[in-house]
């Protein structure tokens, strides 16, 4: 199996004319910047195994639609994985699958698959018992604009449905067996689209499972006020936003603002808003041909020194640096 990187991405930036988004969440879920890696529909037949590499920067996504196997995360106890199961390893940590506990494994690269095109693949694999189908994703995150909230996520994500529930997960797993089974024209780009809305809802359902927590940067997206700002400032880090003016814009005094942000997102406001200007010229550096100059005046920075030097404090090179890097 090749890893083969998918340009498609999907970018932060909004309309600045448009209203603030009222769900700061989903500001942040699109800095995720999702792009396919590979997508492999797996047919296995008892007994069988596979032993999956640590993949850094990809986050495994993989999909029970019919049967039922094991996930072993390496030195973890097995998980049992049902029809209708979803697991997500975000940081790509090195697992094993088997049909059934103690089944002999084989190293993923050992197995023979079928490519049907750059990015989709078929693989049957076993030794001709029981049939279990599994859908694997590997999905590349841009890992300098996701860190902070690839951080928080446990080292694995599992979600179940059951059989004709009606959940979302269902519909969409079931969709997705559908399309790899018929391979009509246009096939690997639903199944492309169809992964990234498992992989978002994986997360938002953990999201949403742990928001009730009082302090840390989920409860501060799920703050009504501390979100609005947080926001603003997804949407538009090229404002001169003050302490001041972002308390303004969300109705609190400058000096509860300023207390109430640092005690749930854990730094400053300054901080949080160079932080999140130097991800985005991070990106900027690496995606675009687009002089110094231009990029610090999107993210802020009307003077091009200022800019190099906040660059270099926060990141920990000159800006030429990340490009020469990424050329």
């Amino acid at each position: 199996m090749k890893l083969v990187t998918d340009p498609r991405l999907v970018t932060p930036r909004t309309d600045p004319e448009l209203p603030p988004s009222s769900d700061p969440l989903s500001e942040v879920l699109q800095l995720l910047q999702l792009s396919g890696v590979l997508y492999c529909n797996a047919e296995l037949t008892d007994p069988w195994g596979i032993e999956v590499p640590e993949l850094p920067g990809v986050m495994n996504v993989e999909v029970v639609t019919s049967g039922h196997c094991w996930l072993e995360l390496e030195g973890e106890t097995p998980v049992f994985m049902p029809e209708g199961s979803l697991v997500l390893i975000p940081r790509g940590r090195r697992h094993k699958l088997r049909g059934n506990p103690g089944d002999k494994t084989t190293w993923l690269e050992d197995i023979p698959i079928e490519r049907i095109g750059d990015r989709f693949e078929n693989m049957r694999f076993g030794g001709g018992g029981r049939l279990t189908q599994v859908t694997y994703y590997g999905v590349r995150f841009d890992p300098y604009l996701a860190d902070r909230l690839i951080r928080l996520l446990p080292e694995m994500l599992q979600l179940r449905t059951h059989v004709d529930d009606g959940s979302w997960l269902h519909g969409t797993i079931r969709f997705i067996a559908q399309e790899a089974r018929q391979r009509l024209p246009g096939s690997e780009t639903v199944i492309t689209r169809l992964a990234d809305i498992l992989v978002i809802q994986a997360i938002r359902t953990w999201i949403e499972s742990v928001r009730e927590a009082e302090h840390g940067w989920i409860a501060a997206l799920h703050d009504r006020q501390i979100g609005k700002a947080m926001s603003l400032m997804h949407r538009q880090p090229e404002r001169d936003w003050r302490v001041e003016s972002l308390a303004r814009e969300v109705g609190m005094s400058r000096s509860g603002f300023s207390a109430r942000f640092t005690a749930l997102v854990g730094e400053p406001v300054h901080q949080y808003l160079t932080g999140l200007r130097m991800q985005l010229a991070h990106r900027e550096l690496r995606e675009t041909p687009d002089t110094l100059a231009k990029i610090a005046e999107r993210v802020g920075y009307q003077s091009e020194p200022a800019f190099n030097r906040a660059f270099k404090r926060v990141v920990g090179m000159p800006p030429g640096a990340v490009r020469k890097q990424h050329a």
